[in-house]
């Protein structure tokens, strides 16, 4: 039988009233990478649009005056900028094929079972990348020397020579090509090494079993195994070739005649030679189209890597 307090609600004893608790925002994370966003929107996001608004105007004594495709329409109208423009995509059509095979066949060599100090190797191909690009500059300008230099000195022991490493378009052109796979083979060769290690040993095993050779295991099964990091090594190579700027800038200057001219050093002389910097713009927004264009059909041509 229940009492008379438990029978009313107003006299039953309270019980104690529990807080609330609110659940506060961890704001750690956006702390942390406010900073990087911060800094990516001052030196990267702001340049970028800024560059695109200056494309369409003419930059005069700290002010821009809008002109509308006035840029755009000088840069294809200038010869010059198609000279640089093939200049490059000359270079890119012979130096990225040989740096991609030849790195694909260090990557090979390196990934070999009976290969010794695997560690020292690798870093003596990765080591390129690392040397500052004026002082690399420097040491290929002092070994391809047309008089003096090294190389020649050598292929004059042979009875070929002397080759006119900067005096002649052609040899100059070759000499970048040189520069340019001598720094970046060792890089690509440690990426496609890195997928190499990842490709199943069964199928190997297995094609030893069925009686075929390391030439047909190579070309049947590690380089369709590599197709996407091939890929990889394809648009990162396409892309830091179509912005060449380093190698023709400090060994030839653009010469002789201008051959060597590649077209970021073309923008590079107009921003910073002519102050031209509404026309710099323009062609720079060029170049990033090429690069995606191109990057959208290597893509498509190899299926997007698939194996």
């Amino acid at each position: 039988m229940q009492t008379q307090i438990e029978k009313s609600p107003e006299l039953a004893p309270k019980q104690p009233k529990q807080k609330k608790k609110f659940r506060l925002l961890n704001l750690s994370p956006y702390v942390f990478i406010t900073p990087y966003f911060l800094i990516f929107a001052v030196f990267m996001l702001y340049p970028m649009i800024y560059s695109f608004v200056l494309s369409f105007g003419q930059w005069r004594a700290g002010t821009t005056t809008f002109v509308g495709l006035e840029n755009y329409k000088k840069l294809f109208a200038d010869p010059i900028f198609w000279d640089s423009l093939g200049t490059t995509a000359l270079i890119l059509c012979i130096q990225v094929p040989i740096m991609l095979t030849l790195a694909t066949l260090v990557a090979t060599v390196i990934n070999s079972k009976s290969l010794r100090f695997k560690g020292a190797i690798r870093l003596g191909f990765f080591l390129p990348v690392l040397i500052d690009l004026v002082t690399y500059s420097l040491v290929f300008s002092l070994l391809f020397n047309e008089t003096y230099g090294m190389i020649n000195q050598a292929l004059g022991g042979i009875g070929i020579g002397p080759i006119k490493w900067f005096s002649d378009g052609t040899w100059a052109k070759i000499l970048i090509i040189c520069a340019v796979t001598w720094r970046w083979t060792g890089y690509n060769a440690i990426i496609i090494l890195s997928g190499l290690q990842s490709v199943p040993k069964d199928l190997y095993e297995s094609a030893s079993i069925d009686g075929a050779g390391k030439l047909t295991t190579f070309f049947k099964i590690t380089i369709p195994m590599l197709k996407p990091v091939i890929l990889f090594c394809a648009i990162i190579s396409t892309i830091g070739t179509l912005q060449l700027f380093a190698e023709p800038f400090n060994l030839t200057g653009g010469g002789p005649r201008g051959e060597t001219t590649t077209v970021i050093l073309y923008l590079y002389d107009k921003a910073f030679g002519s102050f031209d910097f509404g026309l710099a713009s323009a062609g720079a927004y060029v170049v990033t189209t090429i690069i995606g264009v191109l990057s959208y059909f290597q893509i498509k041509l190899s299926k997007g890597g698939e194996i």
